[in-house]
């Protein structure tokens, strides 16, 4: 007996799981093989553009990711430097095996958690509640809520070329009982994609014939709880494809199970094939392609860029045919990967599903790719399936709030046909959605909802504390016109000042930072790095944040007009057949959702507010 089993143990079960335990709720966790926890099937890295924000938010929260990768990177660097802070995000290398040896400690000594390998088979039912879980032994295993986090596995399939088989990532087992209970609970499943590249023996690379792409010094680690120093420990390479390259595996497509209809499952727009990228951008003449090392006790190194199903034949000559592989060996061979996932859009903004109360879904069984989606959606869950036990409301996280509630509202709303990547574009208020104030944006709230421990709230505080003081200060400092405000200008490029200036008003103006203006005032020194970066952002962007917080407050009207669940959309015959269809299939949280699901227009919504105004004041 359990309160919550947790299906899967990798990226969303994890956080899943780690949630809920912390929160109190006895949890089993139940996995196919002990030695897939946490498994980095694909690229081994962690982050990435608006991923690092993802990472930072589960952080915030109070989840394990972050402080993982701190404890098991070996380089980190943090890309779009070059662009403005909204898009700043923080990608990490890690060591495969250690991470996982981490995670899976995590694990095992988190009070309230059990982990178990078993693969379950069923999820029971009783009035339109979860009543328990079992497994392909026979084992039943009660308990009052399920959280699927069964990523790749179910009904996975494997494809090299013409060879295909039924299985799961690197040579583990698939899962192909748990669909066909699913379809029978009335979720509608559909076929997915993904794929990874080879990986290949480092003894076999000529590194010489490679660009080095070193890390940052000094590094900035993921999780706010992190302060001591982290040092990189390998460097990763960059190479490129050749007309070489191209040639052999155009005179291969008709072996390819992308193009031979072997695969129909969509795979994922922006990671795609090596193969699929020689025939969608037909016009290059090479493609950028990393090589990194999957761990310092490890020879394998993941060759990014190069994804493929060829056959094994084409793969040797494709590899080899680029600048510095000429002799490689090719320890592991890629591959494509189908397997089932649902309709995202049977769930409600918790994650919890529209038709079995007590029933979770996090990762790509929603639909999504990435670590990152994966853990993010994780927490929610595990959050959520913890307050539904503790008989309280759930967590629904916003636009606004989070790249989180970015991501839930658009798998939540609008669905997805091929596996949905979070991107900063799809944020509409990113600049306050930002990697560096994730902490100060989530982690009061995860506190008051039992998740986020104390300490991390004090930190989050003084954060926000040494940030208030030091605007203010930055406000009320000035600094005269002479000659000490002159050569501080004149080193900088800028001509003397005619009269005076407020620190704020100096540290508005472009490279201008925190450190700089300590020449003209020696106690800005004091300010934390963290306080100096939010005042900074604070400072050259005020304009573009408070103009973000004008549409947000336009925003929070439909977002706040709550849709109650009984809404007899069916009935109502002012609104369009197809937005009956659709309302009554997704029942929206607010009618700010109700206006993003596709189909639904804004006349539609109009028909909705005059409903309510109507119902509002039948109950006067």
């Amino acid at each position: 007996m359990a309160d919550l089993v947790v299906i899967g143990a990798g990226h969303a079960g994890c956080e899943a799981a780690l949630a809920a335990a912390r929160m109190g709720i006895d949890t089993l966790l139940l996995t196919l093989n002990m030695d897939g926890v946490a498994l980095m099937a694909c690229n081994p890295a962690i982050g990435g553009s608006a991923k690092g924000h993802l990472v930072r938010e589960v952080d915030a929260l109070g989840g394990e990711m972050g402080l993982a990768i701190d404890d098991t990177f070996l380089q980190s660097r943090t890309l779009n430097r070059s662009k403005g802070p909204a898009v700043h995000a923080l990608r990490a290398q890690a060591d495969k095996q250690e991470y996982q040896n981490r995670m899976r400690t995590a694990l095992m000594t988190q009070d309230r958690l059990t982990v178990r390998q078993g693969e379950a088979v069923s999820i029971e039912t009783e009035n339109g509640r979860v009543t328990g879980v079992t497994t392909l032994t026979g084992r039943r295993i009660a308990c009052r809520a399920v959280i699927v986090c069964s990523g790749v596995y179910l009904r996975g399939r494997i494809f090299i070329g013409e060879a295909e088989w039924d299985g799961g990532p690197q040579g583990l087992m698939n899962a192909p009982r748990l669909s066909a209970c699913l379809r029978e609970l009335g979720f509608t499943l559909r076929r997915f994609k993904t794929g990874t590249p080879a990986r290949i023996d480092a003894r076999t690379i000529d590194f010489d014939r490679l660009e080095e792409q070193r890390g940052d010094i000094p590094v900035e680690p993921f999780s706010f709880m992190t302060d001591r120093e982290l040092a990189n420990t390998l460097p990763c390479y960059l190479t490129w494809t050749t007309p070489e390259t191209h040639r052999i595996i155009r005179e291969n497509l008709h072996r390819a199970p992308m193009f031979t209809g072997a695969i129909e499952g969509a795979g994922p727009r922006y990671c795609p094939s090596i193969e699929s990228k020689i025939v969608r951008f037909a016009d290059k003449d090479r493609h950028q392609l990393f090589l990194e090392p999957e761990g310092l006790k490890s020879r394998e190194w993941y060759v990014q860029g190069m994804s493929s199903s060829m056959p094994e034949d084409v793969q040797w000559q494709m590899y080899r045919s680029v600048p510095g592989l000429e002799r490689c060996e090719l320890v592991r061979l890629a591959y494509a990967i189908e397997y089932d996932c649902i309709d995202s859009r049977a769930l409600r903004p918790s994650l919890e599903s529209l038709r079995v109360r007590g029933l979770f879904f996090a990762g790509q069984i929603n639909g999504t790719s990435g670590y990152e989606e994966a853990a993010a959606q994780g927490i929610l869950a595990g959050m959520n399936a913890a307050l539904t036990l503790q008989g309280r409301n759930p967590l629904v996280l916003t636009r606004d709030q989070a790249y989180i509630g970015v991501m839930t509202d658009d798998l939540t709303t609008q669905g997805t046909d091929e596996p949905y990547r979070m991107m900063t574009s799809r944020a509409e208020y990113r600049l306050r959605l930002r990697q560096d104030n994730a902490d100060l944006r989530l982690t009061r709230l995860s506190h008051d909802l039992g998740l986020a421990d104390d300490e991390r709230l004090e930190r989050t505080e003084r954060k926000a504390k040494e940030t208030e003081d030091l605007l203010r200060r930055l406000s009320s400092t000035r600094f005269a016109p002479g000659p000490a405000l002159d050569g501080w200008l004149t080193a900088r490029k800028q001509p003397p000042a005619q009269a005076g200036f407020s620190a704020m008003e100096l540290l508005k103006r472009p490279g201008v930072t925190v450190p700089d203006l300590a020449q003209l005032d020696p106690e800005l020194a004091e300010a934390s790095g963290a306080a100096a970066r939010q005042a900074e952002v604070n400072a050259k962007f005020e304009g573009y944040l408070d103009r973000e917080d004008a549409l947000i407050r336009k925003a929070q009207a439909m977002e706040d007009t709550l849709l109650p669940e009984d809404v007899p959309y069916a009935e109502m015959t002012a609104l369009r057949l197809e937005a009956r269809e659709k309302l009554a299939n997704q029942r929206p949280r607010s009618l700010g959702a109700a206006s993003r699901i596709p189909g639904v227009n804004p006349a539609d919504i109009a028909v909705l507010m005059v409903w309510l105004k109507k119902r509002q004041s039948d109950e006067c």
